[in-house]
């Protein structure tokens, strides 16, 4: 399990690789095109390398390509539920917030599903608070089959489970997890989780080998960044990456990069923790020299024009269109919405506010290709009775 290992991850050694990588250990990185290890990761994060980010772009879009041709696959976040046992100090759904809460009914959810199938998406991100009542097993399950008769590939973002509990919602048809550690700094992460289940950091932190175990095909991860240091939580993520790799090497791994976005509660991330832009576009080229076959996720937590300057140069999932209120996509006026009123239900606030008509539309434009569906489900298999579903990959 990730914990073990990252419980002795030389994080200060690569912190300092980080700060002091000058630029001739920049220029032999990018002249072999590739980041090998954690240390070439780490020196990628440094002023040196923020100094010939133009170079860095370039062979991150090139290794990109090679991979991932110039397909770029959309899907839209369906929010379940707002009710949260949790108090999480930067999250809209924290319980000690004043906000309305509901559940969505398994049929208003898949008529949701309805409505986003109608848009194009074949592929919904189901997200819910973490209250074990409210968004039972039961419930979930429920949910997955009102979706899955208008929408092939569903994913979830929920409380991590033991994997005898992931089983049936794999079973049911989802086909991936997403858990973000939120902060990989121990300290950090125990004083912005004071109360809740979510309070045990190791246990999270291996809830994607659980669920692999359990036979999901695609496993995402990721860092809030602005709750801690952002190369910390770069070297962390990037670590972790690299585990999964080599541990669930039967799935398809998925890194995204939420910033700090405001949301109920009023928390403010402090100034030293804030990632910049030119930061964060070295943060994403430098993990895809480390990491040329995992999926990049941009979320419409990010301004458009921003998202529209990052897309080519190394992300491949976008999310367009977007709703964090439960509910929201079936009895939300969306001219009220661009005009800035609140959603009161909301988990934060969007700032990429156009339809998934115009992502695709700017994807053409850009030279890329939207793709709704990048699979099959007639391919997808249960692991082979003579392959471990855990243990090293070879």
């Amino acid at each position: 399990m990730f914990s073990e290992s990252f419980d002795v991850l030389p994080v200060g050694r690569l912190l300092e690789v980080s700060r002091t990588a000058g630029a001739s250990d920049v220029g032999g990185i990018l002249r072999k095109g590739k980041a090998g290890s954690l240390e070439e990761f780490a020196a990628l994060l440094s002023p040196a390398a923020g100094a010939d980010l133009e170079n860095m772009a370039g062979l991150s879009q090139q290794i990109t390509r090679r991979h991932f041709g110039k397909v770029v696959r959309l899907f839209a976040p369906l929010y379940l539920s707002n009710e949260c046992v949790n108090i999480c100090k930067y999250c809209g759904f924290s319980r000690n917030n004043e906000i309305p809460r509901t559940t969505v009914p398994p049929a208003k959810v898949g008529l949701e599903a309805g409505i986003l199938a109608g848009q194009g998406f074949r592929s919904l991100l189901l997200v819910a608070g973490e209250h074990p009542r409210h968004v039972s097993k039961s419930y979930l399950k429920e949910c997955l089959g009102e979706c899955i008769a208008h929408v092939p590939s569903l994913l979830l973002e929920i409380a991590p489970m033991e994997t005898q509990d992931y089983l049936p919602l794999a079973r049911a048809g989802c086909e991936g997890i997403v858990v973000y550690q939120e902060t990989y700094h121990q300290p950090t992460y125990k004083d912005l989780h004071p109360h809740g289940p979510k309070k045990h950091f190791h246990w999270r932190l291996d809830s994607a080998e659980r669920a692999y175990a359990a036979g999901f095909r695609r496993l995402g991860i990721g860092a809030l960044f602005g709750l801690y240091n952002w190369q910390y939580e770069a070297i962390c993520l990037a670590a972790h990456a690299l585990h999964l790799g080599r541990f669930c090497c039967n799935s398809q791994l998925s890194i995204s990069f939420p910033r700090m976005r405001p949301a109920s509660g009023e928390f403010e991330p402090a100034k030293e923790n804030i990632l910049p832009d030119r930061q964060l576009v070295q943060l994403v080229c430098a993990l895809r020299m480390l990491l040329p076959h995992a999926a990049f996720v941009l979320s419409t937590r990010e301004p458009a024009s921003f998202r529209d300057g990052l897309i080519p140069l190394g992300i491949t999932n976008i999310s367009a269109g977007s709703c964090t209120e439960p509910g929201g996509y079936s009895s939300y006026d969306r001219e009220s919405w661009k005009q800035g009123r609140d959603q009161p239900g909301e988990q934060f606030k969007i700032a990429d506010e156009r339809s998934p008509s115009e992502m695709a539309r700017l994807l053409r434009q850009l030279g890329l290709e939207p793709v709704w569906k990048d699979f099959d489900t007639s391919l997808v298999t249960a692991f082979p009775p003579n392959m471990p579903a855990t243990g090293t990959c070879h």
